[in-house]
């Protein structure tokens, strides 16, 4: 995963946090526009998301923030 989708994660669940605290949930698709602007990303993060770390649909903000702050 790229520096930017990184922090574009981060970032969103920051926000999400900061507005419904530490237990709200979020999908992958939090992290993308509604229109598929950019196939190839959306695949690469589905991908961890669902092959690499098989998560469930919905996961804690908080725990997806973590998970993307240690990849290297």
């Amino acid at each position: 995963m790229n520096q930017k989708i990184k922090s574009k994660i981060i970032n969103v669940c920051d926000a999400k946090i900061a507005a419904k605290g530490e237990n709200v949930g979020l999908s992958f698709y939090a992290f993308f526009k509604n229109k598929n602007d950019n196939p190839e990303l959306l695949m690469e993060v589905a991908q961890w998301w669902i092959l690499e770390h098989k998560l469930d649909h919905f996961e804690k903000a908080i725990k997806i923030k973590e998970m993307v702050k240690s990849i290297n």
